[in-house]
């Protein structure tokens, strides 16, 4: 037979067992400083929702707190370059042809959606972190017109100001409060629908998986790394709030 002719595939006798799969086995997927990166930003939205309606001397907890955010969105875009496989920014940002064939059910050859985000999982994620960047953003030179202003409002004109403060303050904060609710949803819906446990991976780590599939650093020299990150983070969002 020659060399370039594959062998032919025999049938599989009656009676005989069919081929087994490897068990699966735990690989950490999420990075420590991921998980809690998740955490942090997912309590510090709650608190934020809550300041931010109630008013009053919770303004200043919820100014403190936009601060935060600016500088948990900041270490997860330079963790999304150097983090851990599975958290980097090249395996969570898919192609539209991937989404498409994710939608359809037919993944190309070597194509696992099932490691770390979804190609929708993906979208959701992005679009979370643009919509509370915004919110960042808006926040700091928002004004109340009572007697908080953001940190960095008198670097803007009065305009900016207004258009900035209507936004946080109507269409931006109805926007997260809608990506928040999509995401429990998403989370309930493959966990009721599709017997998929979404949380427990985030929480622990691993997700089961066939042997062999890489696993994302996690180690002491990566979590050093984090550290020193999230401190040159907290310093900038500090140096800012100061400036208010």
């Amino acid at each position: 037979m020659p060399a370039d002719v594959p062998p032919p595939v025999l049938p599989i006798p009656p009676g005989a067992p069919e081929p087994v799969s490897p068990p699966l086995q735990p690989v950490r997927i999420w990075d420590l400083p991921t998980r809690l990166f998740h955490a942090l930003l997912a309590m510090a939205v709650v608190a934020l929702v809550v300041t931010g309606n109630v008013g009053g001397d919770a303004l200043a907890w919820h100014m403190g707190l936009g601060c935060a955010v600016g500088a948990l969105l900041a270490f997860r875009l330079v963790w999304g370059l150097v983090g851990g496989r599975w958290s980097r920014f090249s395996h969570i940002l898919w192609a539209p042809t991937a989404t498409w064939r994710y939608l359809r059910g037919r993944p190309a050859a070597g194509e696992r959606f099932d490691i770390g985000h979804s190609p929708l999982g993906s979208l959701s994620v992005l679009a979370m972190l643009l919509a509370l960047a915004a919110q960042v953003a808006t926040g700091l030179v928002a004004d109340d017109e009572i007697f908080t202003t953001g940190p960095l409002y008198r670097f803007v004109s009065g305009a900016t100001s207004s258009l900035a403060t209507s936004w946080h303050t109507g269409w931006g904060k109805a926007v997260v409060i809608a990506l928040v609710v999509l995401h429990l949803g998403a989370i309930a819906w493959y966990r009721l629908g599709r017997r998929q446990n979404l949380v427990g991976p985030m929480l622990h780590g691993d997700k089961p998986l066939p042997p062999g599939t890489p696993a994302s650093q996690d180690g002491v020299a990566q979590r050093g790394l984090a550290l020193v990150l999230a401190a040159a983070c907290a310093a900038g969002a500090w140096a800012v709030w100061r400036l208010g």
